[in-house]
This record gives C-alpha cells, sequence and structure tokens, in this order.
C-alpha cells in the first residue's frame, strides 16, 4: 500500500438497467464518485456486476458505458491498480479490460494483505448453504463450451437475450432489500466457516445488494458493499481501518454485532 493513498472497494453499479436513462444517470454518479477519489485513491477493487450484462465477442463488446470506461483508463493510466472481479451478471469477461484498460480480472476469491489486515474478497455468488440451483447454473454458464456456444449468436441477436434476461434482475426494480436476521444470511455462514481455518480481518463481498458492517467476533468483521440503485456504497481503507460509506447520501450502513 503506498503511503498516503486509500484502498476503495465498490460493487453491484449494474449498468444497463432498468433502462438506458437511469443506467446512464447511474454511470454519471459513479464517474463523480470516482473523481472524488481519485486524488487519494491508489487501489480499486470493483467486486462484481459492474454491468448488468457483458459478453466479449472476439471482436466485440458491449455498446455504452463509454464514460465509466473513459474514467477507469484515466484512472488505470494515472497508476492506480484497479482489479475487477467477475459477478453473476458480467462473469464472461475475458481479456478485453486486461489489454484496453490494465485491469486485472479475478474469477473468484481474491485475498490480499495491506498494512498488516488480511482482506478476503468476493463477489459473493454461490458461496454458503443452499441455492443448489444457482450453483448448477454458475457451473453451466462457466464452462467453456456455454462460452463457445453463446459466441456462436450473432451479437444483435446475443445482446437482445441479454436485455430480455436483464429485464427479470431484482435490481429492475427498486424494491430494496432487507436483512432480517444473521442466521438467514448465507454470506455470514460462509464467512464464519472461513474463520474457522483462516484468519480474515475484513471479509469484503458484493452480491447482497444491502450494505452491512457486521462484527464476526473481536478480530474480523464482514462487509457487504451494497448496490448503486438504492445506496450508492461503498468501502475504503485508510491504512488503518475499513468504514462502509455512501456518495451523495444521507443514508448510513446498517451494522450489527454478530458473536
Amino acid at each position: 500500500m503506498i503511503a498516503g493513498k486509500y484502498i476503495y472497494f465498490a460493487s453491484d453499479f449494474h449498468l444497463g438497467v432498468p433502462d438506458h436513462a437511469s443506467s446512464r444517470e447511474r454511470e454519471d454518479r459513479i464517474i463523480r464518485w470516482l473523481d472524488s477519489i481519485k486524488v487519494n485513491a491508489g487501489e480499486l477493487y470493483l467486486l462484481g456486476d459492474v454491468f448488468d450484462f457483458w459478453f466479449e465477442y472476439k471482436t466485440v463488446v458491449p455498446k455504452g458505458y463509454v464514460r465509466l470506461l473513459g474514467k477507469l483508463a484515466e484512472l488505470s493510466d494515472a497508476g492506480v491498480r484497479i482489479v475487477m472481479f467477475k459477478g453473476n451478471h458480467d462473469m464472461w469477461m475475458f481479456d478485453y479490460f486486461q489489454k484496453e484498460l490494465d485491469i486485472e480480472i479475478i474469477s473468484d476469491e481474491l485475498v490480499i494483505e495491506r498494512q498488516g489486515k488480511v482482506f478476503y474478497l468476493h463477489h459473493g455468488d454461490g458461496l454458503g448453504p443452499g441455492d443448489p440451483g444457482y450453483k448448477i447454473l454458475k457451473t453451466v454458464f462457466r464452462s467453456k463450451f456455454c462460452q463457445w456456444l453463446f459466441a456462436r449468436l450473432h451479437p444483435n441477436l446475443g445482446m437482445g437475450i441479454a436485455q430480455k434476461w436483464s429485464a427479470r434482475s431484482r435490481l429492475a426494480s427498486t424494491v430494496e432489500e432487507k436483512f432480517v436476521n444473521a442466521d438467514r444470511e448465507w454470506l455470514i455462514t460462509y464467512s464464519k466457516e472461513l474463520l474457522n481455518h483462516s484468519h480474515f480481518d475484513y471479509l469484503i463481498f458484493g452480491h447482497r445488494h444491502l450494505p452491512l458492517d457486521i462484527r464476526l467476533d473481536e478480530k474480523s468483521r464482514y462487509i457487504n458493499l451494497g448496490e448503486w440503485i438504492n445506496h450508492n456504497s461503498y468501502a475504503v481503507f485508510d491504512g488503518n481501518d475499513l468504514s462502509l460509506q455512501y456518495f451523495e447520501s444521507g443514508d448510513r450502513a446498517d451494522k450489527m454485532t454478530i458473536s
């Protein structure tokens, strides 16, 4: 970690839904956020579902999002390390971001250590108990054969299918998700299982769409980054501690202590 530089974490922009106008407004807000952090950002981790759908053909990528891509290029060229995770909506990323923007792509988990703190990072899909149907679907979608098969579709047809799929997204509506209890939070269950075998100071996920900062024990915290339709939430590590924050919003994180 470079002295004086912070590490930022965000997830679930879901650009593309629920419609073009709303997505563009959200993209502009994300750009303003990136402009606000570029002065002190040393590293930026985007933990998946940046796009509500993404597929890289050999010579074609989805149209749009040029303002975000340009801003990420600006940050990357300025020396900010950018790491992007595959989410369940944009798992079909291949080498475009690496070649064009020098962004590292992570398929599953990543463990990093900064200033003596250990971070476990993952988008969060397919982890913990339950949801066997999605876990099977994820294996199918991530298979080389499925990717090869989709690539055979003309981009107009492929993206048309993707847009219909996105219309069914749980973020296509603006209904906020709610925290019920820790026992029903599968990522908390998964985090506790990880802590039985290894120590992590921070276990950071996206996917859940609800910003949460929960203490799991005396040394470990579970952080969910939320999303950018209802919350505009993100996390920042200043070299000493990590905090969950909000951009252009008066909201506050749901903070709970779980033993």
